[in-house]
């Protein structure tokens, strides 16, 4: 276990993934604090002499228009549970800590006006494991409100928690974990909600996922390649230098780099001059799902580098500056953008695992089939690759651009980011068993071929297979095996080496 201090360098992705999935503790790096506090001091002097601060000494949304006065703590809290409103499954505790960290990263550049003491409450949950139970359905992606509301409401010692595996009220999961919710102060509540740290902390889990989803589904075709015998002139550097798209030049050297000292590399190693486009178009379709995935990344650690409060604190002008940072429209759309990229790359992988199974374009057995009669070999699996890839496409279509107004119209529009980003991450999932199947009837096929030599890293990846499947011998259930390599492909050192 690491800690990762916060605040004292550029926030990355991977923080909030050590985080969320490693357990990593966190603390705030002595600028932060400075920052916080400065804030907080200038919240506080502007409440002070009555100017209007939204949120502070005006209602929220609609009610903007009403003036409160010096709020306190009690008006604080209420924001919380107001907005307490959820529903839906909760958030796994993984994906819990990822949007605290994210709210924590994006509070220490010090513009929400949160009291310090809070601030470093937060980080106190995440390191002592108090994980507020957090429905994901009621944000629009204009502040993700609902979820975070939930958080809050443990953070001031209300609200529903799990801790050690069980479920309690928010007091008494901070009780047991010896902590104290803090004095809260002028702003704390809406700085804890006004954010879209739900949505960019589970963009920091999904951007990681697909970039390892897009690794298997690399070594993947590289392992098709290879049982296909293909051509691998469209992936030539010649090719590459006729039309360098975006990522295409990346992706052509790692299979060449996978494929090299193999028979496939050497003069004449193909069995023919075109092959279906599956295969001559990994290059372009998958370095377009690289670049998606590196304008998604960008984004994500964007997010995490600025500040989205509204109102924001200036500490050096001495105000509070209305905005709309919270909107999370390039997220969106990135996020959008990445799904449909891992869609036709995933396209692609159902096409070359339907072309090794015909022998009318890989001049091996039908299905891949054991030489017995009336062996059925891979055939059924080609429903599940149908499913699979009918479900990813399904996942790819957008999320609506127009949705209902709320807050009696004054909110009438909506990014809906973590909807989009969501479906990320659930493609991920599917690719990972789509890139599963593709390796076993890859590995199949090599083995078909009999006395063929596979590339520098394919031999390493038909090895990777076969420790974990046997070869298809005679029909069996195949569900076991594509689970069991599904859930060795995120965690294998071995493919992160396709990783772009």
């Amino acid at each position: 276990m690491t800690d990762i201090l916060i605040g004292e360098r550029r926030s990355s992705a991977d923080d909030i993934v050590a985080i969320a999935r490693n357990r990593a503790t966190v603390s705030l790096s002595i600028q932060s604090v400075k920052a916080i506090t400065e804030a907080y001091d200038v919240l506080r002097d502007l409440a002070q002499a009555g100017m209007p601060v939204y949120g502070v000494t005006t209602g929220l949304g609609a009610a903007v228009d009403t003036p409160l006065g010096t709020t306190g703590a009690p008006d604080q809290l209420r924001i919380a549970l107001a907005r307490s409103v959820g529903v839906g499954r909760a958030a796994s505790p993984e994906e819990v800590r990822a949007i605290m960290a994210a709210r924590l990263c994006r509070l220490a550049h010090g513009y929400s006006g949160i009291a310090p003491d809070t601030a470093k409450s937060l980080a106190a949950l995440l390191n002592a494991r108090v994980h507020p139970v957090t429905p994901m359905t009621g944000s629009v992606g204009e502040a993700d409100l609902a979820p975070l509301a939930h958080i809050a409401a443990v953070v001031m010692g209300s609200g529903v928690a799990e801790w050690m595996g069980t479920t309690m009220d928010g007091a008494s999961a901070l009780a047991r974990a010896q902590l104290q919710p803090p004095a809260v102060g002028l702003k704390d509540a809406l700085a804890l909600v006004s954010s879209n740290a739900a949505s960019v902390g589970l963009a920091c889990l999904a951007v990681h996922d697909a970039r390892r989803a897009l690794a298997s589904l690399l070594a993947a075709a590289c392992l098709s390649f290879e049982g296909f015998r293909g051509n691998l002139s469209p992936l030539s550097s010649a090719a590459v230098e006729l039309h360098p798209v975006p990522g295409f030049g990346a992706v052509s050297e790692r299979v060449r780099e996978a494929l090299a000292d193999g028979d496939l590399s050497r003069p004449n190693g193909a069995r023919r001059l075109q092959d279906p486009l599956s295969f001559r178009c990994l290059g372009p379709v998958h370095g377009a799902a690289v670049a998606a995935l590196g304008q998604a990344w960008d984004a994500v650690e964007l997010e995490l580098n600025t500040s989205d409060d509204n109102p924001a604190i200036l500490s050096q002008s001495h105000r509070a500056l209305p905005n709309a940072s919270f909107d999370a429209t390039h997220l969106a759309l990135a996020a959008e953008c990445l799904s449909l990229a891992l869609a036709r790359a995933s396209a692609l992988s159902g096409q070359r695992i339907l072309q090794l199974m015909s022998p009318e374009t890989s001049d091996l057995p039908r299905f891949l089939a054991p030489p017995l009669p009336g062996r059925s070999g891979f055939s059924a699996v080609q429903k599940t690759v149908s499913a699979l890839v009918a479900e990813i496409q399904l996942l790819a279509n957008p999320v609506p651009v127009v949705i209902l107004p709320v807050a009696n119209h004054v909110e009438d529009y909506a990014s809906m980011a973590l909807s989009s980003v969501q479906k990320v991450a659930d493609i991920a999932g599917r690719i990972y068993l789509l890139a599963s199947i593709e390796l076993i009837v890859a590995a199949q096929a090599c083995d078909l071929r009999r006395g063929i030599e596979l590339g520098l890293l394919t031999r390493g990846l038909h090895r990777l297979v076969r420790k974990v499947v046997g070869p298809l011998d005679d029909d069996r259930a195949l569900s076991n095996d594509i689970r069991l390599l599904s859930e060795r492909l995120p965690e294998s050192l071995f493919l992160q080496r396709f990783a772009l």
